[in-house]
């Protein structure tokens, strides 16, 4: 009966925290949550341990991926962030913000979905998190060359190279 209760449990978190979650979509930017300051001003550690500055991103667009290790759909959509990051990557920054569990857990997640190629950071304490306002994973926030928030929320994958797309144009 313990462990029933237990595995409702799991099953209900995840749900709550939109794992396995279809549809979604980025809502438009006045509906977007605010950061606490400019968008790009924020500070992390990447999974290989440097520092970063958010505000080395300036001047060009970005893509930030709010993922978990344990997430299956995170897992799902790594495909489309690899091949946005393959396609765009010059053009295009995309950094992948993991969190929702310990930095020892989040390696192994970055070899499974084989996103190797981009910026990983390590957000354990969930800072950046916060700082944009993310309350589940699999999250994107697209931002623009100017530093404005012009989308925030879930994608399909196959959606993931055409909003990175629509991103660049929007120069």
């Amino acid at each position: 009966m313990v462990r029933r209760l237990g595995l409702l449990f799991v099953v209900g978190i995840l749900f709550v925290s939109g794992c396995g979650a279809g549809g979604g979509g980025t809502t438009p930017a006045a509906q977007a949550p605010k950061a606490s300051s400019a968008p790009l001003d924020f500070s992390a550690t990447t999974l290989d341990g440097k520092a970063f500055d958010g505000r080395s991103l300036a001047g060009k667009p970005v893509v930030l991926w709010f993922w978990a290790p344990w997430c299956p759909v995170c897992l799902q959509q790594a495909p489309g962030v690899r091949a946005a990051a393959e396609r765009f990557g010059d053009r295009v920054a995309v950094v992948g913000v993991a969190g929702l569990d310990k930095a020892e857990a989040m390696p192994e997640f970055v070899r499974l979905a084989k996103i190797e190629s981009i910026t990983n950071l390590s957000d354990e304490p969930g800072v950046v998190w916060k700082h944009f306002g993310i309350t589940a994973q699999s999250t994107f926030v697209l931002i623009d060359a100017s530093g404005r928030v012009t989308g925030h929320g879930t994608l399909q994958p196959d959606e993931i190279p055409d909003r990175v797309a629509a991103l660049l144009e929007s120069r």
